[in-house]
This record gives C-alpha cells, structure tokens and sequence, in this order.
C-alpha cells in the first residue's frame, strides 16, 4: 500500500459520487485500507446492482466497515434528497474524526459536437444540472448533515481534470462543467476556513470515459491525441490514481481551494 500505513487516516465518513465503476469505486478500495475499524462509506451512483455488488464485496474484505449505498440519479432533486437521507443516517457520526465527500460522479456530455453544435438550452440545462448543480447542492446539504465540531476535520473533493484549466476542441460541456466546478469549490475554500477544500485532477484515467473520448471525440486532433496515449501505455490505472488522491489528502500540505494533478 502507497501512503502512510494501515489506518492512517483514523475513524471516516466518507461520501464518494460515481462510486459504481472507474476512479470512484478504486477509491472506495483504496480507502478502506487506510481507515479504521468503524469507518462508514455511503457509496452513490445511478446502477443499484453494481452498488450492491461493491458493498458486499467491501464488507467481506473489511468487516469492521459499513458500506452503505444508495442508487440515485443526482441530476435530479430527488436523487440529491434521497443521498442527503442516507447520509443522515450513517453510523458513527459522533466518534468520526474525519468526513470526507468526494464529488466525483460526473459526465463528458456530447463530445460529438463543437461548440457552434449546441443550440438546445435543455441539453446545456440537463448537462450542467448533473455536473454543477447537483454537486454545489449535494455537498451543501452533507455539510449541515455532517456539522462542524472539535477534533473533527471536514475535507470536500472535487474530482476535476485538466480541462478545468485548458480547453479542448469538441469537448464544450466538460470544460465549461469542470471550470465552474473549481470555481465554485474555491469560493467553498475562501468562505469555510474549517473546511480542507481539494480539487484533484487524477489525470487520464484508463477507464470507460477514455474508451468515449477515443471513439466519440468530434475534433480528430485531440480523438488522435487520446489514441496514442492509449496504445503507447500512458493511461493511469485508477487505483494507482486514487492511491495518490488519499497521499495528498493524508499528506495534508496543499493550500485549501487547490488544484493538484496526479503528476504533480
């Protein structure tokens, strides 16, 4: 294991979006091997059985952690509602000495177009709604479901990508998506001093988001670009990434608001 050993970062409750497949559901592994006996997971995302799956599976290798989830589409209010419940109704909310929510569900929207391609404003709507809207309003909820006390440390992960810094051809919604993301988390880290805020770019994950951007990008400089990482084995394993998100996290040396990539 990378990092700073068994049980490193003590009693958790942690929240984790997109916990199905890909980054979110490495992390939940990840996690659970740096946290102490008593530690719940609420694991979110849209397919029941995968949830259900991973929950067991967790629960087996690691019996002294609660693995929770709730299948729920946060694009939606009653999504966010129905997370929000559950969260409230985690074990061990008095004796945690960490929370921890990582919002990292998230989505490419239509790759297959340029900017000049969108002139539906319920395709934007429906698009920022899941990507921006559920995130500030979820996160908010959890943080009046999970109140500030002594000893106990608050840390909010936004799971962003370079292209919240850099645009990229054909791929609109995403940049425009991630960019208010960060902003948004940022403004997050300036008003709750209490708070740890991180926004973590896991770079070019080898996951089923890379396997849409290789065959769906619309711009075939940057679909080229994404293939040649691709046969040339310069995709990031996701567990690998998610190893390195909880070092930054245990390291605790960024400035809160940040934004820090895989590679840096």
């Amino acid at each position: 294991m990378n990092g700073g050993g068994s049980c490193s970062l003590g009693s958790v409750l942690c929240v984790i979006t997109g916990a199905s497949r890909g980054l979110g559901k490495s992390l939940a592994w990840e996690l659970c091997s740096r946290v102490m006996p008593g530690s719940t997971l609420l694991l979110v995302a849209r397919t029941e059985k995968a949830l259900q799956v991973l929950a067991e599976e967790l629960t087996l290798k690691y019996p002294g952690i609660t693995a929770t989830w709730v299948a729920a589409d946060l694009g939606t209010g009653d999504g966010v509602r129905r997370t929000v419940q559950a969260a409230h109704e985690m074990n061990g909310q008095d004796t945690a000495q960490r929370v921890i929510i990582v919002n990292n569900a998230g989505s490419l929207g239509d790759i297959n177009k340029y900017f000049v391609d969108f002139t539906d404003p319920q395709e934007v709507d429906k698009y920022f709604s899941f990507n921006v809207s559920s995130a500030l309003c979820l996160t908010s909820s959890l943080l009046k479901v999970f109140q500030g006390r002594p000893g106990l440390q608050r840390l909010v992960v936004n799971v962003t990508s370079l292209a919240a810094l850099q645009p990229f051809k054909s791929w609109t919604l995403y940049c425009a998506g991630k960019a208010a993301r960060e902003m948004m988390f940022r403004v997050l880290a300036e008003e709750e001093k209490d708070l740890r805020v991180l926004s973590y770019s896991p770079g070019p994950l080898d996951n089923d988001m890379q396997e849409e951007v290789r065959t769906h990008t619309k711009d075939p400089d940057i679909r080229q670009q994404f293939l040649i990482m691709k046969e040339s084995g310069k995709l990031i394993d996701c567990h690998v990434s998610a190893r390195k998100m909880l070092d930054v996290i245990q390291a605790d040396t960024y400035n809160s608001g940040d934004h820090v990539d895989f590679y840096d």
